[in-house]
């Protein structure tokens, strides 16, 4: 499946995504929130996690892609976070640093 505005893609993660992801993941300011950034062992750990939430649960977090470059800018989608003892249903994001001012803006 594959989902299109006018700027964007959007499509489920894909092992070729390892770098573009590797580049939000272990930038110090996109990461404020996780408190730490990734090693590129835990980029692989999180790519397969986010590959098997989509096989599993139907859904999970896909690649925005620019489609003026064809670059993976960030990612996006639903996700099950555990909260108060119970799975819970949220929309998750995280985008490269700047993306959205210098790219997007027209």
């Amino acid at each position: 499946m594959l989902i299109l505005t006018d700027r964007l893609s959007l499509r489920e993660l894909e092992q070729s995504d390892f770098r573009a992801l590797s580049l939000i993941l272990q930038d110090e300011d996109v990461m404020t929130a996780y408190e730490k950034t990734f090693s590129d062992e835990e980029v692989q750990v999180w790519l397969d996690k986010q590959l098997e939430r989509c096989r599993k649960d139907g859904f999970g977090l896909w690649a925005v892609i620019l489609k003026e470059t064809g670059e993976m800018i960030g990612q996006c989608g639903l996700t099950l976070q555990e909260y108060n003892g119970a799975d819970m249903l949220e929309i998750g994001y995280l985008f490269q640093k700047g993306i959205l001012a210098s790219r997007i803006r027209h």
